[in-house]
């Protein structure tokens, strides 16, 4: 076999970007093109290249074999990476430095400080605190998730691979920002912006008689704007990086002032995307009141799977954080019931937003509505939206909610 191509490399503040032209492997039925092309505007799991040093012999000799270990691989790599399309995270393999050396554009500047730290959880990897980051006499609202001490190599690595995957997924205005992080040196940690008052479900659940942060009562037409900020976002995860988010909820959006709204709990997403698979123990993290038939059937999950849990946080918002499923108990959510059972339409929700519901709750997760229809959807039907605060029912007691939601105690 023969080759013939053009090369160039390009080296970027941010990145690398290596442009291959019309690779000819010639074959007996003739030439095949490929136009193999890299993109890296910041460091993403594709701008991991960069850590693969690329002779022209290497070049010569086919980037596939670089890159890939099979066949099968290769093929994968080279129809998503094709020339308009996405590029999938986790396509290539790197090292801790590389990633480290990748991320230093991330790098929390001297001139920055974090003030006010509080712990506020513990997470998968460590502490999760709150805090204020201080640049420039200027205070930002933060989250801070931080490595856990005598943490291994390993953990180090997948650690640094999250701050990768967050630096790669948050340039949409409806994702979660990652702000800084620290990976050149311990404690290990990234920072996230914070959005006040806080998660979806928090806000549907406060007292309504004043105003929250400049948000006044959750109506229907603010059920809509909300609603089309986390399609959107969650579009452009699957469009843009073939992320399925996994755990979509009221508890993982995050609201502030002018009903912005902001996808978050992005941890399953990346745990998935490593394991290339959701797991027993990921499985465990996810209610099974917000999981679609498939996951409960433990088949592979796609983006439908996150349309149906959508479907369930559109049912959240109208009824102002109930818990889905009010009428079934937890032994009683099977694929079977699932197929024939529709929850009741809430009192907070017009025929169109419920008409939305049930096709986002479809059994058949190919007969569901992709992100786009549905913002079309929202589009076409928010001038039919109450714009009346709803109503908020009888309160329920945190711990019923937990049992009625199937959330841990």
């Amino acid at each position: 076999m023969s080759w013939s191509k053009s090369y160039r490399r390009v080296h970027g503040k941010r990145g690398t970007t290596i442009y291959l032209d019309q690779e000819y492997p010639t074959k007996g039925d003739g030439p095949l093109s490929i136009d193999l092309r890299f993109l890296c505007e910041t460091p993403s799991y594709a701008g991991f290249v960069v850590g693969v040093e690329l002779s022209v012999a290497d070049v010569l000799s086919g980037i596939n074999s670089i890159l890939c270990s099979s066949y099968h691989e290769k093929s994968c790599l080279i129809n998503h990476l094709s020339e308009g399309e996405p590029v999938p995270l986790g396509a290539i393999s790197w090292t801790l430095q590389s990633a480290q050396d990748a991320l230093s554009p991330w790098e929390i500047p001297a001139q920055c400080t974090l003030e006010g730290v509080e712990l506020f959880q513990m997470g998968h990897y460590g502490p999760i605190c709150k805090g204020q980051l201080k640049q420039d006499s200027i205070s930002t609202a933060v989250v801070i998730k931080s490595l856990k001490d005598m943490s291994t190599q390993h953990e180090a690595k997948e650690f640094v691979d999250l701050v990768l995957f967050l630096a790669s997924v948050s340039k949409h205005k409806n994702i979660v920002k990652m702000l800084y992080c620290q990976t050149h040196r311990t404690p290990m940690y990234l920072v996230l912006e914070a959005s006040i008052p806080g998660n979806l479900l928090t806000f549907t659940k406060q007292d309504r008689s004043e105003t929250v942060d400049n948000l006044q009562g959750l109506s229907e037409r603010s059920v809509y704007l909300v609603a089309k900020q986390v399609a959107a976002g969650l579009d452009y995860l699957h469009s843009y990086h073939r992320v399925v988010h996994g755990d979509v909820a009221a508890r993982n959006m995050l609201i502030s002032s002018g009903f912005s709204v902001k996808v978050s709990g992005l941890d399953l997403a990346f745990q998935s995307r490593q394991a290339r698979n959701i797991d027993k123990d990921m499985d465990a993290n996810v209610p099974l009141k917000w999981q679609a038939p498939e996951w409960i059937m433990r088949c592979p999950l796609t983006d439908r799977s996150d349309v149906w849990s959508f479907g369930i946080l559109l049912y959240e918002l109208t009824t102002l954080g109930s818990p889905p499923y009010p009428e079934l108990e937890l032994s009683e959510m099977l694929p079977q019931t699932l197929a024939h059972y529709r929850m009741k339409r809430p009192e907070n929700c017009g025929a169109p937003l419920y008409e939305l519901i049930k096709y986002c709750c479809m059994w058949n997760f190919k007969d569901r509505p992709v992100y786009s229809a549905i913002i079309r959807l929202l589009d076409s039907y928010i001038y039919l939206a109450d714009t009346r605060p709803h109503r908020c029912g009888q309160q329920i007691d945190i711990c019923e909610y937990r049992r009625k939601a199937g959330l841990a105690p």
